[in-house]
């Protein structure tokens, strides 16, 4: 296997290039957790996952929470399912808590007021409430809890790490917070070597072939949890060395030989590229600066045949989804094509026409 073999295999493994699933909840299952920090652009990271879905379809999965999206891994935010999150919290919030106490403690986040914080929010969303950020803010001033100065994203954050808060239904077209344990009222608790083998099992068998390096990035992981995790389960994958790096995948897995043209329009923060930490399978080198931003902001990626080949960015109208292009060198006719039907997809998941403009 080369690097063009990896990116296909990723592209069936990650259920992009075809699916068996039917449902959002099945598509988040198998991937363990799919980042959501854009949380319209996740919504298409699994519409394009999913034939036939909808935006509307992930809203409700969202709102009724068949998925919950909340702060889990690396720390940012990820779909999962309720199954999960408590586990995952259990191996992820000690680590995030201390790794961001100093910065706490130069923003003036006591514990004390974290005590205070997480007791308002707490009361203020018990039975079945659930409240916007603003909404949220607004009581929290009120009880002289100092919101300023990206201090309520760290309140929230810790609400979420603390196991109080996730994502509630949609209000007016906003998201809410509700309380974790009314949204999931019989958590799922594993012992830590069940959870680390369980989230390497996914990990692998979902994003393989990968790498323990890779593993470690996606998950946040310490090193050594990490390969405590991989080793439980590896008698169960199949390992390859290509190159210096040893990748590892699920042993029923097998590349189909025929090798079909692929053309996606990838949403920003996709898994496909961001839960790699060596991504050069997907982006060659050359064009890596064009496609991740120094300050780590993933674009809307064109993929073609498992490689990005250019950016895209999106213009939303009262009916109408305009995509704008941008391709590391010039498509030939049939690409555009390709792109055109893309976009048609994707104008499809929001119920909208499309249109595309090439530069």
């Amino acid at each position: 296997m080369d690097l063009r073999g990896i990116a296909r295999a990723r592209l069936i493994n990650q259920q992009i290039a075809g699916t068996k699933f039917k449902t959002v909840k099945e598509i988040v299952q198998w991937m363990g957790a799919l980042q959501a920090q854009d949380y319209n652009m996740a919504k298409w990271a699994i519409g394009i996952r999913l034939p036939e879905s909808t935006e509307k379809m992930i809203d409700e999965a969202v709102g009724s929470g068949e998925i919950i999206r909340t702060h889990i891994l690396r720390p940012t935010w990820h779909f999962v399912l309720p199954g999960d999150i408590n586990w995952m919290l259990e191996l992820a919030a000690p680590r995030f808590k201390a790794s961001f106490k100093s910065r706490w403690k130069a923003m003036g986040l006591t514990e004390v007021i974290f005590k205070k914080s997480n007791s308002i929010i707490e009361k203020v969303l018990t039975k079945g409430k659930h409240l916007t950020r603003e909404e949220l803010v607004s009581i929290l001033e009120k009880a002289k809890i100092p919101t300023k100065e990206q201090k309520i994203f760290h309140i929230m954050f810790r609400a979420e790490l603390e196991g109080i808060i996730c994502s509630g239904s949609i209000k007016d077209k906003k998201q809410t917070y509700a309380l974790l344990k009314e949204r999931v009222p019989e958590p799922k608790i594993l012992d830590r070597e069940e959870a680390l083998a369980n989230l390497a099992s996914r990990y692998f068998t979902s994003h393989g072939p990968a790498t323990l390096q890779d593993f470690i990035w996606w998950s946040g992981l310490q090193a050594k949890d990490a390969n405590q995790a991989l080793e439980m389960i590896k008698s169960k994958f199949i390992s390859e060395k290509i190159g210096t790096q040893v990748y590892w995948f699920a042993k029923s897995f097998s590349l189909p030989k025929t090798n079909k043209e692929s053309v996606y329009l990838l949403p920003a923060y996709d898994e496909f590229i961001i839960s790699y930490k060596d991504r050069s399978a997907a982006i060659p080198i050359e064009n890596q600066k064009k496609a991740i931003s120094n300050n780590g902001i993933f674009r809307p990626a064109i993929l073609i045949n498992g490689k990005v080949v250019g950016i895209w960015k999106r213009t939303i109208e009262k009916d109408k989804l305009i995509v704008e292009t941008q391709f590391f060198q010039s498509p030939d006719k049939a690409t555009k094509h390709s792109i055109k039907l893309a976009a048609a997809n994707y104008g499809d998941f929001l119920n909208k026409k499309s249109e595309i403009i090439f530069r």
